[in-house]
Order: C-alpha cells, then structure tokens, then sequence
C-alpha cells in the first residue's frame, strides 16, 4: 500500500524536507507494507498538520515556520502595502504603484504611479521629421513615420517611372530630322530679298528730302 501524505508534501523548504528525511516519511513512489500501514498513518497524523491557508500537510513541529516564511503578511518596502509573503515577488514585479518603469517617449525611469501624467506631457512634444519636414508629436510619431515612409516610396517610384518617358521624349526630339537644304535657302532668299527692298525704299525717301531744297534754289 502507499502513503497518501506523501501526495500532499508539496511545497516543503529545506528544514521541512530534512525532518521528513529524519522521521523517514516515504515518498510518492516507496510502498508501505499493510502490516504497517495503521501505525503509518498515526504517525503521519500524530506529526503532521494540515495548513487552513494552502491546505498542505506541514510537519506540526514546523507549522509555524511554514506561517511565516509562505503565508504571514509582510509591508511592501516600496509601497507599504500588506501582504502575503507568497505573493510579494509579483506585487514588487507588476502591481507596485512605486515600482520604477520607464517613460514610453523619452525612456526616463519613473515612479510607475507618476507614468500617466508624465506621458500625457511628454507625448505631446514635437519633433521634426526629416522626410517632410513637419513637427510631429511624439504620440504620433509611429504612425505619422509609417504614412510618412509609404508617401516617400510611392513618390519615389512615380519619379522612377516618369524618368523613362522623359528620356524617351527628349530622344524623339532629338530624333527629328533637319529641315531640308532647299528650304533653308529659300528662306534665306526671301529674307534677304525684304531687307534689300527696305534698304531700297529708305535710299530713295533720303535721297527725295535732299533734293528738295535744291529744287527751291
């Protein structure tokens, strides 16, 4: 037969398992001949008691010590908040209201009963951004650099694509063929053809007014 104390030594510190060790108290696996079996079991309620606030077996001679190291309420050193000792570790570690966190924007270790005010100014300073040049507040920081950088790529590519056909345009006109000779000189013809007129009509109007007075004489 086995022992069904041994099930419920669960949570036994060094001193604890020591007297078990002493007394001989077997382990979940030792078998207990049935002739022994009752006399096992007083000895395991003349020794042992069931603790009223975890409900472990706890050796009656350590009870006391078993109060106090797992179960006795102790002040927070931080907070001053009671407690029981078990819990302590996680109060310091997550429930603290003095336990010191860092501030999301700036990372300046606070208080963690001071982080929301901290934060409501600190997330409402501005800083520029270096893509468009505007003042962000820290708050919108992240979401304002995402939309920001997805505004940068497309534009980015837009003026990839527009540089193609720009070249492809100024490619066309450097293609275009020369105007032919012929037309050239028959241009040139024509203009000079109108200066020669013009020059002509001016020789005659001067030449007109300078006779005039002689004709008087």
């Amino acid at each position: 037969m086995f022992c069904r104390c041994a099930f419920l030594l669960k949570k036994l510190d060094v001193r604890m398992s020591f007297y078990v060790f002493l007394y001989g108290f077997p382990s979940s696996d030792r078998a207990i001949p049935a002739a022994n079996i009752d006399l096992h079991y007083a000895h395991c309620s003349r020794n042992l008691e069931k603790c009223k606030i975890c409900g472990d077996m706890i050796p009656k001679l350590h009870a006391e010590d078993h109060y106090l190291s797992t179960h006795a309420p102790v002040a927070c050193s931080m907070c001053s908040e009671t407690m029981d000792r078990d819990v302590l570790d996680i109060h310091r570690g997550e429930n603290c209201p003095q336990r010191i966190v860092t501030c999301d924007f700036c990372e300046f270790p606070l208080p963690a009963i001071d982080l929301a005010e901290h934060q409501e100014v600190c997330g409402n300073r501005t800083e520029l951004c270096h893509l468009c040049n505007k003042y962000v507040r820290l708050r919108e920081r992240y979401n304002h650099d995402s939309s920001c950088n997805r505004i940068q790529d497309s534009a980015a590519g837009s003026s990839r694509a527009t540089r193609p056909a720009e070249r492809d345009e100024g490619a066309h006109r450097r293609a275009r063929p020369p105007p032919p000779q012929n037309e050239l000189s028959t241009k040139r013809l024509l203009f000079t053809i109108a200066i020669t007129g013009i020059a002509v009509i001016l020789g005659s109007m001067f030449f007109q007014r300078k006779t005039e007075p002689s004709d008087v004489h």
